[in-house]
Order: structure tokens, then C-alpha cells, then sequence
């Protein structure tokens, strides 16, 4: 599977980014699990309102990737999510989260959430 291009763009792509409740608890592992300095200063970086909260402006890359939740693991690849940059991976029909989202991340969901 072809991967996507995003390295250069900064996260605007990323949000808003609804959540269930088992990405809030994959998520929370992840997080308790980073060490504190990279925590802060992931933490400490200025945001685009509703872009999401863990996108690492400073690695140019998502600060929990191996986490993310499964909005994310699906952008790009389904219709309703396409990567304006590449848009012809976006071969699958609509994407629809499994469970229903608990909240969204930078807005119900917050750094103090975790």
C-alpha cells in the first residue's frame, strides 16, 4: 500500500479528529508511556484550532503514530477522507468508525484528558 505524502504539511490535515473510546484508551497508554520532556514539548506546541493535539509541528509528523486513532489509520485511503496531495489512493467507499466517537480531539478532548 502506497503510504502518504505528509511530511510538509504541518498537521492541517489532521482534525478534526473524532475519537472512540478505544483510541482514548490506546491513546492514554501511549501518552502515560512517553517520557516527560517529550510529553511537554509536544504539549507546549501552538495549535490551529481543531487540529489535533498530538500532531508533533516540530518532527513534522503524528506524535503518537503508533496509537493514532482509527480516523487517522483511515485517511486517505476511503472517499470520505481523501489527501488532497494524493488523491487517488482514496479507492474505498465512505469510512465509518466501528463505535461511536466520545468526543473530538483539541475540543472535547484535551492534553488534561490524558
Amino acid at each position: 500500500m502506497d503510504s502518504l505524502p505528509c511530511q510538509g504539511c504541518k498537521g492541517l490535515c489532521c482534525g478534526p479528529v473524532p475519537i472512540t473510546e478505544q483510541d482514548f484508551k490506546r491513546i492514554r497508554i501511549k501518552v502515560k508511556s512517553m517520557p516527560a520532556k517529550t510529553r511537554l514539548a509536544l504539549e507546549k506546541q501552538p495549535r490551529h484550532y481543531g487540529t489535533c493535539i498530538f500532531y508533533d509541528l516540530n518532527q513534522d509528523k503524528c506524535g503518537i503514530h503508533s496509537a493514532r486513532p482509527e480516523i487517522c489509520r483511515a485517511f486517505g485511503y476511503y472517499q470520505s477522507l481523501v489527501c488532497f496531495r494524493k488523491p487517488e489512493l482514496a479507492a474505498k467507499k465512505n469510512w465509518l468508525p466501528a463505535d461511536k466517537p466520545i468526543g473530538t480531539l483539541s475540543i472535547d478532548i484535551t492534553w488534561k484528558s490524558f
